[in-house]
């Protein structure tokens, strides 16, 4: 029987696949639901799946030698995440992936699905294109460190985001930004009283 939930998400990252491209991934993918404060992956794991985010919100965090907590980045509904250690370097995961909120994911271990890929030209291209959309986030990211000053760079984020920063703790979303939570804090304070 075909879950045509998977179908509706699986559709949004490749509008030119019909059902029988997107068949074989969907009798590959499996459903798993997270509870808040679960890890999907952990710090010097070899898991090598890849996780469609079908509900929820996730980060990515690593822990410092003092002990302290640095949060990488945030994913949430319709976005891919993986262990790019494992997948691209063969190495032992660096960072934790843990969900904030209650999360459902479907998920495929990257090499079944390299096998899928590989065998079905139309997702061979869509493999690409997510590629190069992940080379854009992470090169936009990259820009507004070296191009924005930290109030910028939150009014960026908020302005793509517009729903994310009321769902994450500030904490979180001040190691994104690459500021500390009390400038955060004041930021928004600044942005707050300008708009009044």
């Amino acid at each position: 029987m075909i879950d045509f939930e998977k179908l509706k998400l699986l559709y949004k990252f490749g509008r030119e696949l019909n059902l029988s491209d997107v068949q074989v991934l969907l009798n590959e993918a499996k459903l798993k639901r997270y509870e808040s404060g679960d890890h999907l992956l952990k710090m010097g794991g070899l898991r090598r799946d890849i996780f469609l985010i079908r509900k929820g919100l996730l980060r990515f965090y690593t822990i410092k030698s003092n002990g302290e907590e640095i949060t990488t980045s945030l994913h949430w509904e319709n976005q891919i995440v993986a262990n790019t250690d494992l997948l691209f370097h063969k190495t032992e995961s660096r960072f934790f992936l843990q969900a904030l909120e209650a999360t459902e994911v479907l998920y495929m271990d990257y090499d079944k699905l390299q096998d899928i890929i590989n065998s079905h030209p139309k997702l061979e291209r869509h493999r690409k294109n997510i590629f190069q959309k992940i080379f854009k986030t992470m090169t936009g990211r990259l820009e507004t460190f070296i191009l924005l000053s930290p109030e910028e760079r939150y009014l960026a984020y908020v302005d793509e985001n517009p729903d994310i920063v009321n769902r994450v703790q500030n904490k979180y979303l001040a190691n994104v930004l690459g500021i500390t939570p009390v400038s955060l804090s004041r930021i928004r304070k600044r942005v707050a009283d300008r708009r009044k």
